[in-house]
This record gives structure tokens, sequence and C-alpha cells, in this order.
């Protein structure tokens, strides 16, 4: 099967190579045939070698011998018919040599380059004169140099389309990464935000409605109540869905300026509207912060008091920002119920200075999945995501009957 020659799409070089392959043919054609007409015009062959010379060239400058088979074996023929009837010929060997190279695979281009140079060294020893015993080796070591070089600067060529290609696909697989990573980033960004801001919104209108549905006939002054703070939680929800599909800071850190100043609003509004006792505290200087590690702070204090509202039963909640140095530290405590963090998937185990309190153990627990009997599943791995984004940490410090604390720490010096 015949190999077809590269297009210059896939080599650049090939095209001027060509075409100077093929002037230089011609030159060493046209030189020959002039020596032969010089020595011989009166021969009976000038016909027939003045004929071939020029169907040889036409044949030669056309391009097909390098595409179709047939062309290729005509030109191969009407060259060595030459080469027979005029020794002078054979100096056109070289271009051959390179079209043979280029049209046919190296396991037939090989013999058949070895037949031309046998051809050259033949019509060498045909020439007229004293013998010289280094004529017929020549041929044989230019052409197989010739052949050596072709064959490694194709292979080589081979190697450098593969490796681009090779290069190309890597960089393309990449990217497809990075998009699917960008997405499912944003999906995860997204998902935390829904939890931290519409889903709890969303449970707080729940639980208002239906007090206000069950007062309605006893006592309609509250029952509105419960609907005018509902449409205030919706009216601010929406707000802040607002905000997160354009990746902006909560409207809390908006419209207070400050963290400090947002979490003291947030306590402020829970104790307001779910009658929960929140006060909040800061202890130490302020340090200047990032606005997302403000933001991750503020999304956790909310998710926190949302979890207390709804599954710790207490009476009293705080809020506590420390500033140590080289680490925020936000604090979220409850008296309510309590829980075992991770006991029954974990084993659990009492936690070792901080967090042990004279009525019995509490117990410590880093989360590293489900958010146990204090969240219905969502809530705790959301704030370990957003933590994990800033180099910071989250820990679950309680125990049965002697409420919760909720602790995420974030390292100053990071950022």
């Amino acid at each position: 099967m015949m190999r077809q020659p590269l297009s210059r799409a896939a080599d650049p070089d090939a095209g001027w190579l060509t075409v100077v392959m093929r002037l230089a043919f011609v030159l060493l054609l046209g030189t020959s045939l002039a020596r032969y007409l010089t020595h011989h015009l009166s021969s009976a062959l000038t016909p027939w070698v003045v004929g071939l010379s020029v169907a040889l060239a036409v044949g030669h400058l056309s391009g097909l011998s390098e595409r179709r088979p047939a062309w290729l074996a005509a030109v191969l023929t009407s060259w060595a018919v030459l080469v027979l009837m005029a020794p002078s010929f054979a100096w056109c060997a070289i271009p051959l040599v390179y079209t043979v190279l280029r049209a046919v695979p190296p396991r037939a281009a090989i013999p058949l380059v070895t037949a031309l140079t046998l051809l050259v060294v033949i019509s060498e020893l045909r020439l007229p004169g004293d013998f010289d015993p280094t004529l017929p080796l020549l041929p044989p070591a230019v052409a197989a140099l010739a052949t050596a070089v072709f064959l490694y600067m194709q292979r080589q060529g081979a190697r450098q389309r593969k490796l681009i290609i090779d290069l190309i696909r890597t960089r393309r697989e990449l990217a497809a990464v990075e998009r699917r990573q960008g997405a499912l980033s944003e999906r995860e960004r997204l998902s935390v935000e829904i939890h931290d801001t519409l889903a709890q919104g969303l449970s707080s209108q729940q639980m208002l409605l239906q007090a206000a549905d069950r007062t309605w006939e006893q006592d309609p002054a509250a029952a509105r109540g419960h609907v005018r703070t509902a449409a205030a939680i919706a009216a601010r929800n929406l707000a802040e869905a607002r905000r997160f599909v354009h990746d902006l800071a909560p409207a809390d850190l908006a419209e207070q300026g400050t963290l400090e100043a947002a979490l003291e609003a947030l306590a402020d509004r829970e104790a307001a509207e779910s009658g929960l006792a929140v006060r909040f505290h800061l202890d130490g200087p302020p340090i200047p912060m990032p606005a997302a590690a403000q933001s991750a702070l503020l999304r956790i204090a909310q998710g926190a008091l949302a979890n207390i509202r709804e599954h710790a039963d207490a009476a009293h909640a705080s809020i506590t920002l420390s500033y140590l140095g080289d680490q925020a530290v936000l604090d979220v405590a409850d008296d309510g119920r309590g829980f075992t963090p991770g006991r029954a998937a974990r084993g659990g185990r009492p936690a070792e200075g901080r967090g042990v309190r004279a009525g019995g153990p509490r117990w410590k627990h880093e989360p590293e999945g489900g958010a146990g009997s204090a969240d219905r599943g969502h809530g705790l791995p959301a704030m370990r995501a957003r933590l994990r984004q800033l180099g910071g940490t989250l820990t679950i410090e309680s125990a049965p009957g002697e409420g919760t604390v909720v602790s995420a720490a974030i390292p100053l010096a990071h950022h």
C-alpha cells in the first residue's frame, strides 16, 4: 500500500523541500541531457533519450509520482532506461531517492533505493576509460546517508507531531476538568448559600405561619405579628438571594459595615423573631479580615443559630467573636438539650481540657461528614466547606443535657 505524502498542514516544511528537490531534479536532468547531446548528438538513440527526458521531467514535476504507484513506477522505469542509455543520467538519482522515501513506506522504500543505487553503480562501471575502484563506493555511501537522514528526520517529525497532539489533547482535558471543577465549586457555593439563607428562612417562615394558623382564632393580634415577622424574613431572604446569586457579601455585612456589627444585629434580630435570648460578645480588639472570612463567619453564625432554634430547645444562646492574634474564633453556644457528636458513627470520646464540665463528660468532635443529631445533614458540612476554603477548622462540643458549642477558627496569617 502506498503511503500518502505529508500535507503542508501536517508538515509546513515539506512544501519548500519538495520545490527544492524538483528544481534540483530538473537542473540535473537538463545537465545530463545537455552532456549527452554534446557527445552523442548524431546517435540513433538521441530521439529516444530526448523523448524520455521530457517525459521524465513532466512525470516528476507533476507530483503524481508521490501519490500514485503507477506514476512512480513510470518515472523510475523511464529513469532506469535513460541510465542504461546514457550513464550521465545517474546524477538524477538523489532527487528520485527523496521521491521514493516520501511516497513509499520504509519497508518498501529501502529495497527500491538499493535497486536505484545498484543501477547507478552499474552505470559508473560502464563509463569508458580506466577503471576507478572508488567510483562504486560513492553511490552507496551517498544513498545510505540520504536515506538515514531522511528516515531519522521523518521519525523525529512524527514524534514531535504526536507530542503536539498529546499536548493539545491534555490541554483540552485540563480545560474540561477545570470547567467541571468550576461548575462543582459554583454548585457547592450555591448549595451552601441556599442552606444558610433561603432554607433557614423558609423554615422560620413555616414555623411562624404554623404558629399564626394555630392562634388565628384565639389571638388574632399575635397571629398577625407572626405573619408580619414571616413577611420580614421573606423580604430579607429575597435580598440575600439576589446577593449570593451575584456572589456578593451577605446583606447584614453590607448594611452594618463590619463583622462585629453584623453579628450583633444578627443576635438582636434572632431574639426579636424567635424569642431565643441571644447575646453578642466581642473578645479582643478587631483585626482587619478579608471579606470572604467575614462572610464565612457570619454565615456560620446564622447556621448555628438556625440549628439552635430548630433542634436545641434552648432558652439562651451566645455569639462570641474572639481575636487571638493569629486567628479569629467564632463560638456559638446554647444551653439546650445537647447531643453526642458523632458518637453513633465514631464511638465518641471525652474531650480533654476545654469542654469538660463537672457535671459529666462533654464530647468534642471535629466533623468528618454528617451533622449528627444536631442537624438534618447539611448544616455542619456546609460550615466545614466554608472553613476548608479559608484554611480554618470547625469544632463541635456538646453533651446530652449540657448544651452545645460550635467553634469556627480561621487563621488570619493564612490570608
